[in-house]
């Protein structure tokens, strides 16, 4: 008999226990650097695929059965819902997300509908196949966070400086507080959406976060965040928080609501963890530092893996996703490393 899924690894370090070995998960676990994952994308679109059962259940449970990591991640994107709810937009190879009618007005936030359960039913149907077939492993749902989602909206796109988006923040006060607003409603929709089917936690992902100030982080984003994760906690499930550069923002986005907080790789973990309080901590090794050789790769690792002693919980991950070019054997040599290593 399979254990039960409060028993896992992953869940016990989310929840702020130390179960008998650290766990293990890889952000875009599920994605480009699997062969079996580029053969069945053939000829279908990011979003398709997103919006297929089919495809979204295949590709989730592709790294859970080639490595063998502690959670699987909800394959999805950050755009999906926007997508879903009727916003023009469509992510193009090798540019990202771009939306038709980027938002400037009152009106344009307006035009976007709230997003309810009969959007996304294809998000129903992929969440409760993928509970039943992984078992004891646990779901992890996603979302992206509200800055993130706003600035592909301002913006039209990716952006380096995302000028458009504080400009919007700083100068259109009335017309930023309603675009977060309503990004933070569909984010918590959408998660909930997920939560409902099953999935046992949840990670909202702040891609572009770290191009912020602590003080215009606390003053105009935290708040759109923490009502997101607040939705979320009232479901009694762990909350994971992760954002880019965010070195200077891990105690705010702690104290958003979150459970957990992902460290990416340029901060050391040993320094992250005071930070954080007593909540999990994510993390954190380089995503490049697979392409070295194994005992570089993996003296990295006990590195982190000692550090992460010291947290309310570790969960071991990449300080980023997976890079497309990585080797599936050398994450597959780092998972077992990982699992195998001592804990007491």
């Amino acid at each position: 008999m399979p254990a039960p899924l409060d028993q896992s690894p992953f869940l016990q370090a989310a929840r702020g226990g130390h179960p008998s070995r650290t766990p293990v998960w890889f952000m875009r676990q599920a994605g480009r650097s699997l062969p079996e994952y580029l053969e069945v994308r053939k000829g279908v679109g990011m979003l398709e695929s997103c919006m297929t059962p089919e495809l979204t259940v295949e590709i989730t449970l592709q790294p859970v059965r080639r490595y063998g990591v502690d959670a699987a991640i909800f394959f999805s994107d950050i755009v999906l819902p926007l997508k879903a709810v009727g916003v023009d937009l469509d992510i193009k190879p090798g540019v990202g997300p771009v939306v038709a009618h980027p938002v400037r007005t009152l009106a344009d936030v307006a035009a976007i509908p709230d997003l309810t359960p009969d959007h996304v039913p294809f998000v129903t149907e992929s969440v409760r196949t993928l509970v039943a077939e992984l078992g004891s492993t646990p779901l992890i749902g996603f979302a992206g966070a509200p800055f993130t989602v706003a600035s592909y909206l301002v913006e039209g796109g990716p952006s380096k400086d995302h000028a458009l988006t504080k400009a919007m923040m700083f100068g259109a006060p009335e017309v930023w507080d309603a675009l977060m607003r309503k990004i933070a409603g569909i984010a918590a929709a959408f998660l909930e959406v997920q939560v409902g089917a099953g999935a046992a936690a949840v990670q909202l992902f702040d891609s572009w976060a770290g191009a912020l100030t602590p003080r215009d982080y606390a003053t105009s984003v935290m708040p759109y965040s923490a009502s997101v994760l607040s939705r979320v906690g009232a479901l009694d499930v762990p909350r994971i928080h992760f954002g880019v550069g965010t070195a200077n923002l891990l105690s705010l986005m702690g104290e958003a609501g979150a459970d957990v907080v992902g460290v990416d790789w340029r901060t050391p973990l040993d320094r992250a963890v005071p930070l954080v309080g007593d909540r999990g901590v994510q993390g954190n090794l380089d995503p490049t530092l697979v392409f070295a050789p194994t005992e570089v790769m993996t003296a990295r690792a006990a590195e982190i893996l000692e550090a992460g002693r010291a947290a309310r919980g570790h969960i071991f991950n990449l300080g980023h996703g997976v890079i497309p070019s990585t080797d599936p054997d050398q994450l597959a040599r780092l998972t077992e490393f990982v699992q195998s290593y001592p804990v007491g």
